[in-house]
């Protein structure tokens, strides 16, 4: 599990993947999330303003690691 610290009490899951350098772009943050390939905690998450906060955990498909958000 990987912790992504974050700078604020809770960030939208498009401006997560982008921080956590999961993507390079919001438009490829975009794809991932509409089409069911993103989860949070461990549910499938299709809105990209989804807000997370401290303890959240975010697994993307074709990434190995869970990503654990840390405020």
């Amino acid at each position: 599990m990987e912790k992504v610290k974050i700078n604020t009490e809770t960030i939208k899951l498009d401006q997560f993947l982008k921080w956590a350098n999961i993507v390079t772009t919001g438009g490829e943050a975009k794809e991932l999330i509409q089409t069911g390939r993103v989860r949070v905690n461990n549910k499938i998450e299709k809105r990209r303003g989804h807000k997370l906060k401290d303890g959240d955990l975010v697994n993307v498909e074709g990434f190995d690691e869970t990503l654990k958000v840390s405020g």
